[in-house]
């Protein structure tokens, strides 16, 4: 029987077990009582689900035969889990989280109905004053998706509770029921944006993201310009952006929205190129 306030905490994982110990470490700190943690192991071959089960015996340890990808694992693990809850955190395995972040995400969905997806402020593990994540952007007709606040060191600029466009796939929080009737994630996506397809469908279903900004989780990403962006994950992403534009875009816009794309691609490729030649120098 599923419990009103219970929530499930789903960690995904491709292979980095010390990572996952550490977040499902942090997660075990939280003061929220009733919850679940759910490891996903998508496939790995590094002994994560073995690490994880011998250090936490009481989490609930979820395998796929093979790598399903953000959308695919999420959705598996999601699918699987032996006790449904009424609210499910999605959060990446390289994250530590604040004790007390839970209680603000599910607080504001139990109290406003049309408050479908919330989203905590996330900041760079590495630089703990830098902020990663203080909203979301999106606009489709000029091909953009950017964060609110990335690299910025005046945290309190992003303090304000606000609707934002979409929740970003490190962490969120959702309504069960509401995630499995959008149908979860589009696996179609198989590298970036499932979050941000997740969060469209989410809007024109008449629902809000709410980013809270008082429920903080840290994000082990490089702060650098690019970071760790390679060929491949440029053509992954614009990929997806693609793919992104053409299910929700304006068919009235596409011409306009088409120049914007390429422009953008065009720009983040040179920035990667640049990016690879000064590494090697």
């Amino acid at each position: 029987m599923m419990n009103d306030d219970s929530v499930n905490i789903i960690v995904l994982n491709w292979n980095q077990k010390d990572f996952s110990i550490k977040c499902i470490a942090s997660l075990k700190k939280t003061t929220y009582k009733n919850k679940r943690i759910i490891f996903v192991d998508n496939g790995s071959d590094d002994g994560s689900s073995e690490s994880v089960k011998s250090l936490h015996p009481d989490v609930e340890i979820i395998q796929s035969k093979k790598n399903l990808g953000y959308a695919g694992g999420n959705n598996f693990g999601f699918s699987s889990i032996k006790h449904p809850s009424k609210f499910t955190i999605f959060l990446n395995n390289d994250t530590f989280v604040d004790p007390s972040f839970i209680e603000p995400l599910i607080s504001e969905l139990e109290n406003n109905s049309r408050s479908m997806q919330t989203v905590p402020k996330i900041f760079y593990a590495k630089e703990k004053n830098a902020v990663w994540y203080g909203g979301g952007k999106v606009n489709l007709a000029l091909s953009l998706i950017r964060h609110i606040g990335i690299r910025s060191n005046k945290t309190e600029k992003y303090d304000k509770r606000i609707e934002v466009d979409y929740a970003t796939g490190c962490c969120f929080c959702i309504r069960s029921d509401d995630f499995t009737r959008l149908g979860m994630f589009d696996e179609r996506y198989k590298m970036y944006c499932e979050d941000v397809d997740l969060s469209l469908k989410i809007i024109k279903d008449g629902g809000k993201i709410i980013y809270i900004p008082t429920s903080n989780v840290w994000h082990h990403v490089s702060i650098s310009l690019g970071g760790s962006y390679t060929f491949s994950k440029w053509r992954k992403k614009y990929s997806s952006v693609m793919k992104l534009i053409l299910k929700h875009g304006s068919p009235m816009l596409f011409p306009i929205t088409i120049v914007f794309y390429t422009l953008n691609a065009l720009l983040s490729l040179m920035i990667t190129s640049l990016l690879k030649v000064t590494r090697k120098r």
